[in-house]
This record gives structure tokens, sequence and C-alpha cells, in this order.
């Protein structure tokens, strides 16, 4: 916590703009989701193709943005026949929708590194308001210009809200959500 305030410190000092935009870094982020399985487990699959910037602004956390874009096609459980189930139209309908899109509406700054960002989930067509527990990792300049930022998030969604609602309730409706994302300056 404390490399964390330290970096805010030293980000506020910086003669460069307040804001600047950071690229996902894909190699080194990730989306994770887990459901319960009729009781029995909770297994978990991740989104790999991931993009998207998160503009910063060091001056002012609560005026920041965060944009990203999963490819459906992306989806990976470990399971080959189970991959190929949630990209077809039962689940995430990858042919008619192959994205599935978050663009932050707000951040707010808790205490110290907390921050509760909201924003707009898009996915099979259909936008919902989702509100994200985030913790600021890390932020990195180098020189007068941010260099690398990350933080982690969750959020629980109700997969019905969104259309999904194939097998519910055997299969949860709660979707537990864990990202975590890094960005870096794109020169």
């Amino acid at each position: 916590m404390k490399s964390v305030l330290f970096a805010l410190f030293m980000l506020a000092n910086f003669s460069a703009k307040a804001s600047e935009v950071l690229k996902i870094d894909a190699l080194h982020s990730a989306v994770v989701f887990s459901w319960n399985h009729f009781g029995f487990s909770n297994p978990l699959a991740r989104f790999e193709q991931i993009e998207g910037e998160l503009r910063l602004d060091t001056k002012a956390l609560d005026k920041s943005n965060v944009s990203v874009s999963l490819a459906v096609e992306g989806v990976r459980t470990g399971v080959p026949s189970l991959d190929k189930r949630l990209k077809a139209p039962e689940f995430f309908d990858a042919a008619a929708h192959p994205s599935i899109t978050f663009k932050s509406t707000g951040v707010e700054l808790l205490a110290h590194d907390r921050l509760r960002i909201t924003g707009e989930l898009s996915m099979r067509g259909v936008t919902r308001p989702v509100v994200l527990s985030a913790k600021l990792n890390k932020i990195q300049a180098e020189g007068d210009k941010l260099g690398r930022a990350g933080f982690d998030a969750e959020a629980t969604l109700r997969r019905s809200d969104f259309g999904l609602d194939r097998y519910v309730p055997a299969v949860s409706d709660e979707i537990g959500v864990r990202i975590t994302l890094e960005a870096f300056a794109d020169s």
C-alpha cells in the first residue's frame, strides 16, 4: 500500500498532462469467471482475447476511465467441448454477438488504493450497469510520463440479466468475475 501511495504522490508532481491513455496488455491481463455447477463444483473459465484502454488521470483518479472488449471466441475452460458450447447460441452466441464490452461511467476513490468502478457491460445485445470493486496495484512512471499501471477487480453478475438463463437455477445464476488488468503507454 505504501508503494501505491508513494507512486501516486510522485505522479501528482509530474509536469506531464494529468490524464494519459494506456493500452491494455493482453499478455498480463485476465478476466476469469466462475459458476456453481449443480452444487457440486465451481468451474472456472477465462477470456483470453482482451483489448482496450485505460485513461488514467493521476491528479484525480475519479476522472479516469476504462474501456475493455473481450472476444467471445477467446473463452477457454480447459474443456474443448464446453468452450464450443459456451460459444454456441444457447450461451454467448459468438456468431451473433462476437464481443463483450465494458465501458466505465464513473470511478470513485474509496480509501488509499481501493476504487469503485461503475460502468456499462454489454453482452448478447443487452447492456446493464455493473459495479466493480477494484484495487489499484501499481502505477509506474517512465520519465515524466506514465509507463504502466495495473489493478484487480471483482464483481458478481446475474447471467439471466443478459439472456444467459439456460439451466438456472441448477447451474447458478450468479457468476463471480475476477479481473486483473495491466496497461502500458503505447509509444
